[in-house]
């Protein structure tokens, strides 16, 4: 086709000319930068129409280009003898033996879910699901990680209570077991709540597949519900800080139908059993728009659609409206031309509707056409692989400088440990999530081997010995005081949970939740926690195989805490090697591995105290996390390991109550150390699993960490009804476990219905 002239190409009636665009600057209202605009004028030759420069608004968003971030996230190591595909597909797949793989990715739904929490929720869920059942794997499991402000305010109570809900909601109805996660409370989050959401699954590699849109004359075809008018510009919306106009935008956020998931679901993985499809891809951020700009342009094709042929649920939508609409459960198929009937075949056996609204060209041009006219017309690789690209300069904050002075340890030193640690345990961060998780559906499918509430979830491998262990993890209060010593630990610790749940670990997922990164303050934030993350996962050979950006995460100009949040995937060689955190047998003996330093900056402690976090996180030693996850895994491989737990927030005393709590068995342990009792019971320093054994193994584990270089002390034993600890002979905790349990389990239900306790 020749290319057109600006006269051609038509503008809608009620909406704006390309002249009054330009005069009147109208490219703001969709946060487009005057830079920005001129850039589109360039690329098309002539002004823009609104069509056009809503489809150019959203693909350079920074939720879908990355803008801000790309040239960060090109320092993640991708690679690995294990990845079957990277980043740059709907998710990661990693190969588990057997002709096996994982697929598995985290994204946020943080801005929806402030203005409208449970569709918010509920739609970050729907939503991860289909970027996994698009590469052509069946979802397993999804797992979370959600902030949320202090939970005295009835606004965050509310908040918080109705994103639960929409998970709920959602995995339960699709039939998806959501197997685990983590909750934090703080009021970093207050006006901004994070909601991250992760789906785990499972393929044959020759079912891999990908969006990408090649052949020329092959339909494309339209599948799922109709498209409506819910969540236009959600990409642009999560592109900017929230204010007080953002309740103005809830129309922006999607209404989500998990019943129609399910179909879509079902019809898709049989498509992709039947080896119909060319190329497919969820239609999520952008809508219509960003997965047929990008298939088009991952297969080196242009594409012309016709909206005329999109399904619609509501009467006189523009053009505009349509490619930006993000209503829910829509994908985008691409198959050989001729047999657009055998899809349709599957699809009617499933009740969904499907459409063939296009076509792959070869002329690398992106036509949209609309009652007959032609409205839109763009070289396809000057929305996705043109899109700008900022490289801003981070800056050092003043108040990282002022951390460097405090000594929270010496402030802290003293405090009584019996009371601290009843403390630490009613903290809605620490407390059972038992709340939270018994909402979930976590037995659907009955491949659930290890539920909610130890240090990761197992799920098995149908027809295998193996098994997949999962895990979220972050700590935003770390990289808050430190950010690449806080993002190598949020790795590290992710990795941790993995190896005491039996599973070697094989890659992450992450998702970036930091603040306006315009900001040089936030930027070297975000820069920092790159830098920690890639250089654990290189050192401990967890390759980064997708993920999510979420930026812009402020409100009223104060951003949250920087909050990179880590989803780790390990593989269970064997089911026997299955192992919890709990307890097992009266007289097995504690293991303490790993070295307690002084070291309270940034822990439970500290926040339950003094009321805030300063000073310095722990520091980490990524060899020696390396040697410690190898003496555990293989103590655990090689059958000498009960339990094993991973000593992260509120520290060894927080460890030994979780585990007596779990099995209702009390422990007596005996702390031989220079340091404080206070700090010896709550440092968070890291690198530190506590094992429970039985006693003839403990000289052949103790022996294993010798040969790698891990101090190895016996603290104690297992048994009776109460927990005990003396710290250098003096008593610093004689409780009953049933007490602690109590106060663990009755936190979190007391905070969200402070009523009762009047």
């Amino acid at each position: 086709m020749v290319r057109p002239n600006v006269e051609e190409v038509t503008t809608v009636a009620n909406e704006p000319t390309p002249e009054d665009i330009r005069d009147r600057q109208l490219f703001t209202e969709v946060g487009m930068t005057q830079e920005e605009y001129r850039l589109v004028k360039d690329h098309l030759g002539r002004l823009p129409n609104w069509t056009e420069l809503g489809i150019y608004s959203v693909m350079w968003s920074e939720h879908c280009s990355y803008k801000n971030s790309k040239p960060l996230l090109r320092r993640f190591p991708v690679d690995g003898p294990r990845v079957l595909q990277g980043p740059g597909e709907g998710a990661g797949a990693i190969d588990i033996g057997d002709g096996q793989a994982v697929v598995f990715k985290i994204e946020s739904h943080n801005h929806p879910t402030a203005v409208e929490p449970f569709q918010g929720a509920a739609t970050g869920v729907g939503g991860i699901i289909r970027d996994v059942f698009s590469m052509g794997a069946r979802p397993v499991a999804l797992l979370n990680s959600l902030r949320f402000g202090p939970l005295e305010k009835g606004r965050v109570r509310y908040l918080f209570e109705q994103a639960v809900a929409g998970i709920a909601h959602y995995g339960n109805l699709v039939g998806i077991p959501t197997v685990g996660g983590e909750v934090e409370f703080d009021s970093a989050y207050e006006g901004n709540p994070l909601v991250n959401a992760m789906c785990v699954g499972i393929l044959n590699h020759e079912d891999l597949q990908k969006g990408i849109a090649v052949g020329t004359g092959n339909p494309v075809i339209y599948v799922g519900a109709s498209t409506g008018r819910d969540g236009i510009h959600g990409a642009t919306f999560a592109s900017e800080e929230l204010s007080e106009a953002s309740e103005e935008k809830r129309p922006a956020v999607q209404a989500g139908d998990p019943f129609m998931e399910k179909l879509l679901l079902e019809a898709c993985l049989e498509l992709v059993e039947q080896g119909i499809l060319l190329g497919i891809q969820d239609m999520g951020a952008a809508g219509l728009t960003c997965s047929s700009a990008e298939m088009a342009a991952k297969g080196d094709s242009g594409m012309e659609l016709n909206l005329d042929a999109v399904p619609q649920r509501e009467t006189g939508m523009t053009p505009y409206e349509m490619m930006l609409s993000e209503s829910q459960e829509r994908m985008l198929l691409v198959v050989e031309d001729g047999r657009e009937g055998e899809v349709e075949q599957v699809l009617q056996k499933w009740g969904l509707q499907s459409a063939v609204i296009g076509r792959v060209t070869d002329d690398g041009r992106y036509r949209i056409r609309h009652r007959g006219q032609l409205v839109a017309d763009i070289p396809v690789k000057t929305l996705v692989d043109d899109a700008p690209v900022l490289h801003r300069k981070g800056e050092e904050p003043a108040i990282y400088r002022k951390f460097a002075g405090v000594k929270p340890e010496a402030t802290l030193a003293g405090v009584d440990t019996q009371d601290a640690l009843q403390r630490v345990l009613a903290s809605p961060t620490v407390a059972s999530k038992r709340w939270v998780y018994q909402q979930y559906d976590h037995m659907v499918r009955t491949s659930t081997a290890v539920r909610p509430g130890s240090d990761a979830a197992v799920v098995v491998v149908d027809g295998t010995d193996k098994a997949l262990a999962m895990s979220t993890d972050g700590n935003g209060r770390y990289v808050y005081l430190d950010p690449r010593q806080g993002g190598a630990i949020a790795v590290a610790e992710a990795a941790r949970n993995v190896v005491c749940s039996g599973a070697r670990p094989l890659a992450i997922t992450d998702c970036l939740n930091f603040g306006n990164p315009e900001k040089p303050e936030v930027f070297w934030q975000l820069e920092g926690a790159v830098d920690g993350m890639s250089e654990a996962c290189r050192k401990l050979e967890t390759p980064v195989v997708g993920g999510n950006v979420s930026l812009y995460n402020e409100t009223k100009g104060e951003p949250i805490h920087p909050t990179p949040v880590v989803g780790m995937v390990g593989l269970v060689e064997s089911r026997r090697h299955i192992t919890t955190s709990h307890f097992k047998q009266d007289g097995d003996r504690l293991l303490l591995l790993g070295e307690t330093h002084s070291e309270l900056g940034g822990s439970e402690l500290q926040r339950v105290v003094e009321g805030d976090v300063s000073g310095r996180p722990p520091r980490i030693d990524l060899d020696v996390e390396k040697r410690l996850q190898e003496t555990v895994l293989t103590a655990i491989q090689q059958g000498h390991v009960s339990s094993a737990h991973d000593l992260s927030t509120g520290g060894l005393a927080v460890a030994i109550a979780e585990s007596a709590i779990g099995s209702g068995q009390g422990a007596d342990v005996s702390l031989e150390t220079s340091l404080d009792a206070a700090v010896a019971l709550f440092s968070e320093s890291q690198s530190r699993i506590l094992l429970s054994v039985p006693a003839e193994k403990v000289e052949i584990v103790s022996g294993l960490a010798e040969e790698n270089g891990i101090a190895c002390a016996d603290i104690g034993r297992v048994g009776g009804d109460a927990l005990t600890v003396r710290v250098n002979g003096k008593s610093a905790v004689d409780l009953p476990v049933r007490e602690l349990e109590a106060i663990w389990e009755g936190a979190l239900p007391c905070a969200m219905n402070p009523s009762s306790t009047n």
